[in-house]
This record gives structure tokens, sequence and C-alpha cells, in this order.
């Protein structure tokens, strides 16, 4: 078997007030970030609007694109085009695409003419058309939250179920750790939350979990076998006992998620990029997080027992 550390005896639960202050912060910058940007961008599918792709037959500039917009009736739309292409992306607000789509000819069609007003010759061929109401951009955004939650909330019930509820507490508030900095991410570099990246996020929450009960696992095996161990002992002994497994692990996925970051292509970049941000977190947290939060839980039950 593939082994990457060999009897080590790091001593995790010293520094864990360290690592809380690192989590902290991060997640501070986070909140920080969501306000400055007035909440996190949501995509076409939670916010409502267009979504228009089109493959033109040479590369325009942002500013030409945004003139293109403008005069198309768009001034609100935003602009992005596909790295290494031709492409160009146009998300229009539902608002605009009220006020402006009227008659039978398409919003495609009018950027399309726009465009070629524009810059004479030019030819873009339409890869993609997207809409979605605001009511069921709402709703759409409502069931994610509950999706989510709900998750958490049935994860909680079966590790108390398998294991102790502290543990379920530890896994948990490790999982909303995990949810909240990889959105701290996606919100400094103002990336788009859509549909995709909900789908990562509850997917980082079933990988990070399976380590986080590998390592519970280990702990509740070693409370037996080291009864005149300290608990605090017992749990960086158990963390070192599965450092290499969760390494090894968490390596072996990165591998297969930078692939589709890398190659995928830009409809599910950001998928790929929350599940890159997810897999490392995720491992940070059920090294570093989980089982300190369980040795704070059970001080603080046996503080209060006593």
């Amino acid at each position: 078997m593939l082994t990457m550390f060999l009897n080590t005896k790091i001593d995790f639960m010293t520094k864990r007030r360290l690592f809380y202050v690192v989590s902290a912060i991060v997640i501070l910058v986070g909140i920080a970030s969501f306000a400055l940007h007035g909440g996190l961008r949501l995509g076409i599918d939670f916010a409502g609007g267009r979504l228009i792709e089109y493959r033109l037959s040479e590369r325009v500039s942002i500013d030409e694109l945004r003139e293109v917009a403008t005069a198309a009736g768009y001034p609100q739309a935003e602009i992005q085009p596909v790295r290494g292409t031709s492409d160009v992306l146009f998300r229009i607000p539902d608002v605009e695409v009220g006020e402006q789509a009227t008659g039978d000819v398409s919003i495609s069609q009018q950027l399309r003419a726009a465009l070629q007003t524009h810059r004479p010759g030019l030819t873009a061929e339409l890869l993609r058309e997207e809409s979605v109401g605001a009511k069921i951009g709402r709703e759409i955004r409502g069931q994610a939250f509950w999706a989510i939650v709900i998750s958490l909330g049935l994860i909680l019930l079966y590790i108390a179920f398998r294991f102790e509820f502290r543990f379920g507490l530890g896994a948990v508030a490790a999982l909303a750790h995990d949810v909240l900095v990889t959105l701290t991410i996606f919100s400094l570099f103002n990336l788009e939350i859509s549909m995709p990246v909900v789908a990562a996020l509850l997917t980082i929450a079933g990988y990070s979990i399976n380590d986080t009960i590998v390592v519970f696992d280990r702990i509740r095996e070693q409370s037996v076998r080291l009864r005149r161990e300290t608990y605090f002992n017992v749990l960086n002994i158990s963390i070192n006992q599965t450092l290499s497994r969760t390494v090894i692990t968490a390596i072996t996925t990165l591998f297969a998620a930078g692939a589709l970051l890398i190659f995928g292509g830009e409809v599910i970049r950001t998928f790929a990029l929350a599940m890159t941000i997810g897999i490392l977190v995720g491992t940070y947290s059920s090294i570093f997080i989980a089982s300190a939060l369980v040795l704070e839980l059970r001080r603080a039950g046996e503080a209060k027992a006593a």
C-alpha cells in the first residue's frame, strides 16, 4: 500500500488555535467581500435573465463588445470573453430582458446585428441561449439553499447516530467551514455562483465528510485501545495514523478536478474550480478543524458536568 507519511508525531491539537485563527480570518475576509460586492454574484440560474454565447470569426476587445451591447439596448450586460478563444458570453439582467426584448426579433438577433454593424464582415455563430425568469430564479435559489441546509442536517443526524452527537457537530461545523471558504474565494474574485457551483458544494460536502468519518472512526478505535492515554493524545495519534490516507486521497482527487479545470471548457470551469478549492479546504478541515472541535466540545461537556 502506498504511504507518504510514516510514524508521524505531529502535535495537531496544540496548534489548533492557530488553525482557528487562520480559518476565522479567511471567513471574515469573505464576509467583508460579500458586503463590498453587495452579496454573491449570482448566475442566470438564480438571478434571472438571459445568457447568450457567440463564436466570433475574430477576437473583439471588451471595450468594443460593451459598445455593441449598449448599441443593442443592453448597457448593463456583463461581458466575458472565453479564455484562449474568440468566443464571448453576454449575461443580460432580467430587468433589461423585460424592457428591451420586444417584437419578433430575439435578443441574440439584436446583439448579432449590433456586432455586424459595429464591425462589418464579422460573423457571430450562436452557441447557446439560455433564459430564466426572475421568479423561477428566486425559486431555484431557495431550493439550492435548502438542499445545502438539509444535507448538513442529515449528515449531523447520521454521525450523531453512528458516533456521538459532538462528532456530528464537529463534522457539520467543518463542512460549513468548507462551504464558507469556497464561497469566500468565489466572492473575492467575483466569480459567478451557478447551479453547477451548488452541485460542486454538495459534492464537496460528501467528499469532506468521507475524510472526516475516516478520522473519527480511528479516534473511536483508539479510544478503546489507548484507554490510559488522554483524549488529547488519542486525537493526535488518530490524525497522524490517517494522515497518509487523507493526503493521498486528496492528491488523486485533485488530478481529476484539475483535469476538468484545465481541459473541461468554459461551461464546467466554475464547477471544476469549486471542486478544486473544496478538495483542498475539505482536506484541511478534516485534519485541522473537525477533530479539534470534537476536543473543544468534549472539554466543554466535562466542564459542565464538573
